[in-house]
C-alpha cells in the first residue's frame, strides 16, 4: 500500500467516525424539540449529547485538514464547486454548538425556545446536506481539464443526492433515537422507542431506493476489487437485524448495529470512488484522483508519522471520555447541565 492509498484509507476513516459519532448528535439534536413536550424533558435530551458533541466534531476538523494537507487539489475543487451547501453546513454547525452553550443560561421561556429550535434546524440542515455532497462526489459534477468546477449549485440538487440527502436526515435521526433509548429513563425512554419504530422503517424503505439508484446513476463502481453494492446490502442487512433487537428491548445491540448501518452506507461511499476521490460527469479522463489530487512523497511521509502518533491518542481520549459518561442520563433537574 503506497502512501497516496493510505491517506485516501485514512480520511475515508476519519468521515466514517465522524459520522457515526456526529450522526447520533444530529438525530438527538432534531429529536430534542419534538420528543421534550416540556423543558425538563428537552433537558434530559440534550444532556445524553452534552459531554461528547464538541469532541465529536473535532472529526471533522481532523477530517477537513486531513483532506487539504494529503489532497490539496481535491480540497480546493470540492470547497470551491461544492461552496454554498459547505457554507450553510459550517454556518449551522456553528449556530448549534452556540445553541448547546447558551440554551440554559436563561430561564426565559422563549429564549429556550428560540435555542430549541436552532439545535433542530442546526443539526437537521447538516444530516441532510451531508448526504447530498457525498451523493454528489460519487454521482459525478462537472469539472474541467483544470480540475475546476463549472457546474452551478442546482446541479448538486439532482434526484440522487436528494435520496442520499433524505437517507442521511432519517437514518442519522434514527441513530440517534436509538441512543437516547439507551441514555434515558422514564417518558423520554419511551417516546424514543416509538419514534424508532417510524423512522426505522422510513430509513429502510430510502436505503433500499438510494441502493437501487445507486446502481442507475453511479454504476456501483468497482473499488478496491469489491463490489460497493455489496456493502450497501450489507447496509439495508445490518438494518433489517437491528429491527429484530428493537422488537426485543435490546438497546446496546440495537445501538451497536445502527453504528453499522451507518459505517457500512459510509464505506460504500469511499468503495465506489476509489482510485477517484472526485468524479467528473463531464469527462472520466478529467477525475480527481488519489494520485493527481494529492501532494508530494514528503509531504504524506511526515503527515503519516504525525498520525500514527496522534490519531491513537484521540481514540483513547474519546473513549476515555465515553466511558466516563456511559450511565444513562439522570432526571434530576440538578444534575442537568444543558
Amino acid at each position: 500500500m503506497d502512501l497516496n492509498i493510505l491517506w485516501f484509507v485514512l480520511i475515508a476513516v476519519l468521515y466514517t467516525v465522524y459520522f457515526v459519532l456526529e450522526g447520533f448528535d444530529f438525530g438527538v439534536g432534531i429529536l430534542s424539540p419534538l420528543l421534550g413536550d416540556n423543558d425538563h424533558e428537552r433537558r434530559i435530551v440534550l444532556n445524553t449529547i452534552g459531554p461528547h458533541w464538541d469532541g465529536n466534531e473535532v472529526w471533522l476538523v481532523t477530517a477537513g485538514g486531513a483532506t487539504f494537507a494529503a489532497f490539496p487539489n481535491w480540497y480546493a475543487t470540492l470547497f470551491s464547486g461544492f461552496y454554498l451547501p459547505l457554507f450553510l453546513i459550517l454556518v449551522t454547525l456553528i449556530f448549534r454548538g452556540v445553541a448547546f452553550e447558551f440554551r440554559s443560561r436563561d430561564d426565559n421561556p422563549v429564549w429556550r425556545t428560540f435555542w430549541d429550535w436552532a439545535l433542530f434546524v442546526g443539526s437537521l440542515v447538516p444530516a441532510f446536506l451531508w448526504g447530498v455532497a457525498f451523493a454528489n462526489m460519487v454521482r459525478g459534477v462537472p469539472i474541467d481539464a483544470a480540475m475546476q468546477y463549472t457546474g452551478g449549485f442546482w446541479n448538486l440538487l439532482n434526484p440522487y443526492a436528494i435520496q442520499a440527502g433524505a437517507l442521511s436526515l432519517v437514518g442519522f435521526t434514527l441513530h440517534g433515537a436509538i441512543f437516547l433509548t439507551l441514555k434515558t429513563t422514564g417518558e423520554v425512554h419511551d417516546k424514543a422507542k416509538r419514534w424508532s419504530g417510524g423512522l426505522w422503517v422510513v430509513t429502510l424503505l430510502l436505503a433500499v431506493l438510494v441502493t437501487v439508484s445507486s446502481n442507475t446513476y453511479s454504476g456501483v463502481i468497482q473499488g478496491f476489487g469489491w463490489n460497493a453494492g455489496l456493502l450497501l446490502l450489507g447496509g439495508i442487512l445490518v438494518l433489517v437485524l437491528m429491527r429484530v433487537f428493537m422488537a426485543k428491548g435490546c438497546e446496546g445491540w440495537s445501538f451497536v448495529l445502527s453504528t453499522l448501518g451507518v459505517l457500512f452506507f459510509t464505506a460504500a461511499i469511499f468503495v465506489q470512488l476509489f482510485p477517484n476521490v472526485l468524479v467528473s460527469s463531464t469527462d472520466p479522463t478529467y477525475n480527481l484522483t488519489i494520485y493527481n489530487a494529492a501532494s508530494g512523497a514528503y509531504t504524506l511521509g511526515v503527515m503519516s508519522k504525525i498520525a500514527l502518533f496522534m490519531v491513537p491518542v484521540v481514540l483513547l481520549y474519546q473513549g476515555w471520555t465515553y466511558w466516563i459518561f456511559r450511565k444513562r442520563v439522570s432526571s434530576r433537574v440538578e444534575d442537568l447541565h444543558y
